[in-house]
């Protein structure tokens, strides 16, 4: 199955994201190893954006929704038994 927006194959979820928004997604994620001058940069650009148009934080977290719930794999998520826990036993001496 493919899906567009626009006129634009989106062929991962990035890609569907990008599109959607018309923005970088690493715009609003960062990207490792950014400097705090570029993260600054990067969040004043952001604060911009949202300045112009109010309902894209609820338009992102919709489309967020649609990606994870048409690609349940990308959190393919294996629960991890717990360890019982260990009770600590105090050794002392009774006065």
């Amino acid at each position: 199955m493919r899906t567009y927006v626009g006129q634009q194959q989106a062929v991962s979820a990035e890609d569907f994201a990008e599109l959607a928004l018309g923005t970088p997604v690493e715009l609003w994620l960062g990207v490792e190893g950014e400097s705090d001058e570029e993260r600054a940069a990067r969040l004043d650009a952001a604060r911009d954006i949202l300045a112009d148009d109010p309902n894209l934080p609820d338009d992102l977290i919709r489309i967020a929704a649609q990606i994870i719930e048409d690609n349940p794999d990308l959190f393919d998520v294996i629960p991890l038994a717990h360890p019982a826990r260990r009770r600590s036993v105090r050794k002392g001496v009774a006065a």
